[in-house]
């Protein structure tokens, strides 16, 4: 499955378990605007690192992208890191 649906999926699920109303996700949505808050981002990150096996935020790669800000951002910092691992 292609990183970005994981991630869409992971989104989806945290969302629904916390009971949070997730906006229609695209590329250029701001993370802040999603409907999830930094709780749910924490356990979308914990989930991703142990469905992926990587940790972006924390591997040398992170030097060499901005921090994202926006849904296609954080995608695309999973999908470098990956490329790396």
């Amino acid at each position: 499955m292609p990183i970005h649906n994981v991630i869409f999926s992971h989104f989806e699920q945290v969302a629904k378990e916390q009971d949070k109303q997730l906006e229609p996700l695209y590329d250029d949505l701001p993370l802040l605007e999603s409907g999830l808050d930094s709780l749910c981002l924490a356990i979308v990150v914990a989930r991703l690192e142990d469905e992926l096996g990587v940790e972006p935020f924390s591997a040398a790669v992170a030097d060499d992208l901005p921090f994202p800000t926006t849904i296609g951002e954080f995608v695309r910092f999973y999908e470098v890191a990956a490329a790396h691992a």
